[in-house]
C-alpha cells in the first residue's frame, strides 16, 4: 500500500507561512458575471498589481491570444511582468482555490520539499458543467513545478477548508457532508482523508454558510485562521438579516472548540458587509474572503460603511503586512472574491 502524504511527513502550511508564488486562473467565462464581465478583469488586474511585489504570480490562461490580452491589461495597470508567469492551462472558470492543487510541505534531508494534493472536483456538486478542464489543473500545476502529486479519491474544494499549519483544520458540515460531494463517504471517512492527505490531526466543524453562497457553505466566507490559535469570524448584528442565525450558531461552536492541549482559540469578530444584492439576488459578500500574501493582504471591500472596520480589523491581525482593500461589489456577482480566485504555493 502506498504511503499517504501524512505518513511521509507532509502537512498543509498555514496561509501566512512564506509563499514562493500565488496561482490564479484568469477570468474568461462571461456567464459567471452576466452583464458585468468588463468590470471584473480590471479588478483582478488591480489584485495582481498588489500581489506582484509580494510573490510570483502564476496565471492560467486559455491560449496565446488570451495571454496577450491579459498581458495588455496588466501592462496598462503598471504591473511589472517580471513578477508574472503565464501558463497556457485552459480552465472552465476562474476559481483556482477550488479547482487548483492544494499544496503540502515536509522537512526532509535538511531541506523543505513541496508536493501537490489532487482532489476530485465536480463544480460544487455538479452545479456548473462542464468542468473537464478544471479537473486537469492540479495535475498540470504539479507538472509545471516538477513536484510529486498525490491523488485523493474525494471531492474537496480549497475554499471549504482552512488550516493553522499546526494540525488544526476547520470546515463546515453544510459543504463536506453534502450528498452532492461525497455521498459514499461518512464523516469519519472524510476526516480520515483530510488527515491522510493534509497532515492534520484536529478537525473543527462549523454548521452552515452565508446566504447566497452557491458553494454550500465554504468556510473561507465564514472563519479563517490568522495565527496558530487565533481565528477571525464574521458576525451579523441585525437579528432580521438572513445571516444572523447561522453566524451566531457558528460563533457558539467556535467558543466551544479547544486547541490541542485544551485551551480555547482566540476569536476576533469581523462585521458582515451590508447586503449586496444584484438583480434581486443576495450575493455572498464577506470580509472573510481575504487572501494572505507574503507582504500584502488582499481584502475585499463592498463600498459600504463597514469596509473601514473590516480593513482595520485585518490590519491588526497582520501588523507587518499591508492590507489592500479593493472594491469587489462587481466581482462578487460571480459569487466569490479574492480567496476564491487564488491558491498559494508554499516556499521551499
Amino acid at each position: 500500500m502506498n504511503e499517504t502524504p501524512a505518513q511521509m511527513g507532509y502537512r498543509m502550511p498555514a496561509e501566512w507561512e512564506p509563499h514562493q508564488a500565488v496561482w490564479l486562473s484568469w477570468p474568461h467565462k462571461r456567464e459567471s458575471w452576466p452583464g458585468k464581465f468588463e468590470t471584473v478583469e480590471p479588478i483582478v488586474a488591480e489584485a495582481v498589481a498588489a500581489l506582484a511585489g509580494s510573490e510570483l504570480v502564476r496565471i492560467n490562461v486559455l491560449d496565446g491570444g488570451h495571454e496577450a490580452h491579459v498581458t495588455r491589461l496588466l501592462e496598462a495597470r503598471g504591473v511589472d511582468l517580471a513578477g508574472v508567469r503565464f501558463h497556457r492551462f485552459p480552465t472552465n472558470d476562474a476559481w483556482c482555490r477550488d479547482h487548483g492543487a492544494i499544496f503540502v510541505v515536509r522537512e526532509h534531508g535538511g531541506h523543505r520539499e513541496l508536493a501537490a494534493t489532487d482532489w476530485d472536483y465536480n463544480a460544487w456538486g455538479g452545479k456548473y458543467p462542464p468542468f473537464d478542464r478544471d479537473v486537469e489543473i492540479p495535475r498540470r500545476m504539479a507538472a509545471a513545478l516538477g513536484v510529486p502529486r498525490y491523488v485523493a479519491d474525494m471531492v474537496l474544494e480549497g475554499g471549504s477548508i482552512d488550516v493553522n499549519g499546526a494540525g488544526v483544520l476547520i470546515t463546515t458540515e453544510q459543504c463536506l457532508l453534502n450528498p452532492n460531494r461525497n455521498p459514499h463517504l461518512n464523516r469519519a471517512q472524510i476526516e480520515a482523508n483530510l488527515r491522510a492527505f493534509l497532515g492534520v490531526h484536529t478537525i473543527w466543524w462549523l454548521g452552515d454558510g452565508i446566504a447566497g453562497d452557491d458553494t454550500d457553505g465554504h468556510v473561507d466566507d465564514l472563519t479563517r485562521f490568522v495565527a496558530e490559535d487565533v481565528v477571525v469570524t464574521v458576525v451579523e448584528d441585525d437579528p432580521g438579516d438572513a445571516n444572523y442565525p447561522m453566524l451566531q450558531e457558528n460563533l457558539g461552536r467556535l467558543r466551544s472548540l479547544r486547541m490541542p492541549g485544551g485551551r480555547p482559540p482566540r476569536i476576533v469578530t469581523l462585521p458582515m458587509p451590508e447586503p449586496v444584492i444584484h438583480e434581486g439576488q443576495r450575493l455572498p459578500a464577506s470580509y472573510a474572503n481575504f487572501y494572505i500574501g507574503n507582504t500584502v493582504i488582499l481584502q475585499p471591500t463592498f463600498n459600504c460603511a463597514r469596509d473601514r472596520t473590516a480593513v482595520e480589523t485585518i490590519q491588526r491581525c497582520f501588523p507587518t503586512r499591508r492590507v489592500v482593500g479593493i472594491d469587489c461589489t462587481d466581482l462578487v456577482w460571480g459569487l466569490g472574491t479574492f480567496h476564491c480566485l487564488s491558491q498559494q504555493v508554499p516556499a521551499v
